[in-house]
């Protein structure tokens, strides 16, 4: 689930009210395509009209709005039910631009993650593609219609038992998956035009390397688990050509990319990393360690608080989202407590749709499945102030081994500028 640049901005999940806004919205198995089933009952067929309505919404604000350009691409997220590859659950978020948990330690990706990965893909009707990562199954089905083959790993038995089954019932007849270690590839099948990581391994495996046709493309998120980057590598002449596309964060590759890990989260010492925005993504003007984010920009002033950039986030529709993200380890064994502090400076800030829709640094925790969260709030801010430093302290549930950082309008308007962002840890 990673952050995509576009026209200035940046995109990401979509969290709070606004997910919970989609929650009156029941929905059932059929509703997979653009209209009811043979037989369905006339409730079914409001579902399956008001699936068709979200996905449409979901191409026309989250994707083409982002900046998705590809016809076939947004064809097939168009056409993909998502809402079949996530838990019962969660089924009321699943157009929502956001990950969800799906088990095992596991989540679906956001779907512009999703379509920006696919698009990078440049996917072709001949090409034979492997999939490292099934998951859910949602990432092959919608590359499914954009190519021959589609060859998908899935390292959790019964998340992939539980995915093949899905892609069957479905119909997805040219997906084939199978059990195993990612880190190794599929030697049988290789070499693939196209190969796509949707878990982050400290570096990209040789086995990968290897099994990539010569002008294939990969596109694979690499680093450490709080800090990593998306990267694109097409192999030219048997050389690798690498391209940083953004800062990300997704689930860690495990199996023997997790035992070759060299740095390993430390939750007993909690930080935030380029909390000042100074250090950008190498040839971009993103800052790293920050991902996910939605009407942000970086702005250069002599008089920013620290160093020379801060970031500005801005919104004048109500209940839009306008944020940036950064994970980090913290284990809620030994820290307590944490202090947040930042520098900010607000214009004409006012709340959004509800009254949780105001300005906010927001800390989301989650246990060791990431199947349990809890969240914090430090603020809210209102009506137009100069710089200063603003601090809370939140608590730390004793389950919670990582969390989330969100800096953002959280669906309130206005002008939001942020720097010098700190967490400092209190020890039980």
């Amino acid at each position: 689930m990673p952050t995509i640049p576009c026209g200035g901005r940046w995109r990401g999940w979509m969290t709070g009210p606004l997910c919970a806004a989609l929650a009156v919205v029941v929905l059932a198995p059929h509703a997979v395509g653009q209209g009811p089933p043979p037989g369905a009952r006339d409730g079914e067929g409001v579902v399956a009209e008001r699936m068709r309505l979200a996905r449409e919404r979901m191409v026309r604000d989250d994707l083409v709005a982002g900046g998705i350009t590809d016809p076939r691409v947004l064809e097939a997220m168009r056409a993909t039910p998502r809402h079949e590859f996530v838990p019962t659950p969660q089924r009321p978020l699943a157009y929502f631009d956001m990950a969800l948990p799906i088990g095992e330690k596991q989540t679906i990706s956001g779907i512009f993650v999703v379509a920006y990965m696919t698009e990078k893909l440049q996917p072709r009707p001949t090409d034979k593609v492997l999939e490292i990562g099934t998951g859910s199954g949602y990432q092959a089905a919608v590359l499914a219609p954009l190519v021959d083959t589609v060859y998908s790993i899935e390292i959790s038995k019964p998340l992939g038992e539980r995915a093949a089954r899905t892609l069957e019932r479905l119909g997805y007849r040219n997906v084939v998956t199978r059990i195993g270690d990612g880190f190794a590839g599929w030697a049988e099948h290789a070499p693939f035009d196209k190969i796509i990581v949707t878990c982050s391994p400290e570096d990209v495996p040789a086995p990968l390397v290897e099994q990539l046709a010569d002008g294939g493309r990969m596109v694979i998120p690499v680093g450490e688990r709080f800090d990593q980057t998306l990267v694109l590598l097409t192999k030219q002449g048997g050389q690798l050509v690498r391209e940083a596309l953004v800062p990300s964060l997704f689930v860690p590759m495990t199996g023997t990319a997790e035992e070759a890990r060299r740095v390993q989260p430390d939750g007993s010492r909690p930080a935030l990393e380029n909390g000042g925005f100074e250090t950008l993504l190498e040839g971009s003007d993103l800052p790293t360690a920050w991902y996910y984010g939605r009407q942000a920009t970086l702005q250069t002033a002599a008089d920013a608080p620290r160093g020379g950039r801060f970031l500005r986030l801005a919104n004048d529709q109500p209940g839009r989202p306008a944020h940036i993200f950064q994970g980090f380890a913290v284990d809620g064994r030994e820290i307590a407590r944490l202090t947040i502090t930042a520098r900010i400076r607000g214009t004409g800030l006012r709340d959004g749709l509800a009254a949780d829709e105001a300005p906010a640094l927001a800390v989301q925790f989650f246990d060791e499945r990431r199947s349990r969260s809890g969240r914090a709030l430090v603020g809210p801010w209102r009506g137009s102030f100069e710089w200063h430093e603003a601090t809370g302290s939140v608590g730390v549930p004793g389950w919670a081994r990582e969390a989330i950082l969100q800096v953002g309008l959280l669906g309130a308007t206005g002008l939001l500028d942020v720097d010098d962002v700190r967490i400092e840890p209190v020890p039980r």
